[in-house]
């Protein structure tokens, strides 16, 4: 058993704060809600959503109670890798509308309380962009430098994805991810003297790259936008990812920022949120990256057998798991963190299947009260709020490599067509539907009040009303087996977790001298609290699950 303590910082009211914070204060109760844009609405029955299609699902985004919402890259591109290789950062892609509709967006979103985030691609561009189109021309120009090229086409590292041959430039590109995607310039951290043309982040080809990024950032700021979701924020400076320069860059941004934008968000793809706050970001996820991490909790990539996965993950129904590698990295990263920023436990998100796949809905209320109690900023990626599931053998779509195809089908609207997704033929939608047996929708859990949608209300209109549950709370791991039990705390309000998701019964003994504990707001029905002179006794059901507050 882990067991930390952690003051959390006063609260502050919701809008303004009479004391300085290293945050915006409204991140200190928001809850994100992730849009896949291409899948979520369509609004002209072209078979592919748009931001017009957004717009008109907002009231019910409003209804689920969430902050802000976080949408998927939707510039201008050729689509080689679903919008994350972009021609014109500040273009809206023909496809989703226009700069205009962005800005409907912004304005009707906020008219109902809600923040827009956008998704920043800031590491590399499309090989179709005009700044790259530029750079690989042969002779100098103003984009020479603007991407990352050896001097010839046979010198280069060993180490890095180079692409050689393209010309007319007699040299090899360094691209992030995929060959289309050339990395952009910002400099090495530790330039090799072996090869001149690494330059270090205080040259004149990275500083005016790095230029070019802030004033993109401005650009959709000042357009109404509230922040930025930063895709894959440590590979900007090449080098060491935890190095003082990389640091020095994104501060040295987040300084710049906050003075004309104070509420403006950063939230990093950094999947280490110690270094990444440490940097100049408020939010950064804890994802399927390393053995210590997500994984442990959900198995996201882990084969299912029967009805349990391999390795056994903790939230499933046979109960084999080991919840305690995740939380001695997570301990390590809130110590770390806490009151300097935040860390997402997300429900998932457009690279890893979805929650719900090998799962039923029982078990996903588990993992939806978990994800809704513990510290941090809440990430919910669109259809986890009804339990949809992921599509297996998709062919790839846009790039979606790597069996990613599956988690990014069109949301489910109703029980009919395309389930409501878009008026198109079925054989023109973006990707295919869910159209099995049982799979949910929203119109369905709508007139279910114990459907995973209202549960999922319910549970963000408790995190949002009790202190204890806030995002900046205080946190106590009591235990992580079955059932796994915490402490949330802000000032003298306590609130006590339960919750066990295999399908046996869980008793776990508090041995203290008795608290008084209060139901809170027992969603299931059939956790239980015993008090006894010296103990406190838990006592849960099988896929349940318990909050309760208790008085100091």
């Amino acid at each position: 058993m882990s067991v930390v303590r952690t003051k959390s910082p006063a609260s502050s009211p919701a809008t303004g704060s009479s004391r300085s914070l290293p945050y915006p204060p409204w991140l200190e109760h928001a809850v994100f809600y992730q849009i896949y844009p291409q899948s979520y609405c369509d609004s002209n029955g072209d078979g592919i959503g748009d931001l017009p299609g957004i717009i008109s699902r907002l009231d019910y985004i409003a209804s689920l109670g969430v902050d802000a919402i976080w949408l998927n890259p939707i510039f201008e591109s050729p689509f080689r890798d679903a919008g994350y290789d972009i021609t014109d950062f500040r273009k809206v892609a023909p496809r989703y509308g226009t700069n205009a509709d962005a800005k409907r967006l912004f304005r009707e979103a906020h008219k109902r309380g809600i923040r827009v985030i956008f998704d920043l691609v800031a590491g590399h561009t499309s090989l179709d962009h005009p700044w790259f189109t530029a750079s690989r021309q042969h002779g100098a120009n103003r984009y020479t430098e603007f991407y990352h090229w050896s001097r010839d086409m046979w010198q280069c590292p060993k180490e890095g994805n180079w692409i050689h041959g393209l010309g007319p430039r007699d040299g090899s590109y360094l691209a992030n991810f995929f060959w289309s995607q050339p990395a952009l310039n910002y400099g090495y951290a530790q330039p090799d003297p072996r090869y001149p043309w690494q330059k270090s982040a205080s040259a004149a080809g990275p500083r005016a790259v790095r230029r070019e990024l802030v004033s993109i950032m401005e650009y959709w700021l000042e357009s109404g936008c509230d922040g930025f979701r930063v895709d894959m924020a440590p590979s900007l400076i090449k080098g060491p990812s935890d190095s003082k320069v990389l640091r020095e860059f994104w501060q040295g941004i987040r300084r710049h920022l906050s003075d004309r934008f104070p509420e403006a968000v950063l939230i990093s793809e950094w999947s280490n949120p110690s270094e990444a706050i440490r940097a100049g970001f408020h939010v950064d996820f804890m994802i399927p990256v390393g053995p210590a991490h997500y994984n442990h909790l959900f198995g996201c990539w882990s084969q299912i057998k029967g009805d349990h996965r391999e390795p056994h993950a903790y939230f499933e129904r046979a109960g084999g798991g080991d919840a305690q590698p995740f939380f001695d990295e997570f301990l390590k990263q809130y110590q770390a963190t806490h009151g300097q920023g935040f860390i997402s436990i997300p429900s998932g998100n457009h690279d890893f299947a979805r929650l719900r796949h090998g799962r039923t809905l029982a078990e996903m209320h588990c993992i939806q009260a978990f994800l809704m109690t513990m510290p941090g900023v809440p990430f919910f990626y669109y259809g986890d709020e009804i339990g949809m599931d992921y599509l297996e053998n998709l062919p790839p779509k846009e790039g979606s490599f790597f069996g990613r195809t599956g988690s990014r089908t069109p949301m489910q609207w109703t029980p009919g067509r395309n389930r409501g997704f878009s008026t198109a033929p079925a054989k023109s939608l973006y990707l295919p539907v869910d159209h099995r047996k049982n799979s949910p929708d929203v119109q369905s859990q709508e007139k279910d009040p114990s459907s995973l949608l209202h549960s999922f209300r319910r549970l963000v209109s408790l995190r949002r009303r009790e202190p204890a549950l806030a995002n900046n709370a205080g946190f106590r791991l009591l235990h992580s087996g079955y059932p796994l039990v915490y402490e949330r705390t802000s000032g003298r309000r306590m609130v006590l977790v339960v919750i066990n998701p295999r399908r046996e019964p869980a008793t776990f003994n508090l041995t203290r001298p008795a608290r008084q504990a209060v139901d809170l707001d027992r969603l299931d029905g059939t956790a239980e609290l015993v008090t006894g002179k010296q103990s406190l006794t838990v006592k849960c059901p099988g896929l349940a699950f318990g909050i309760f507050l208790r008085k100091k």
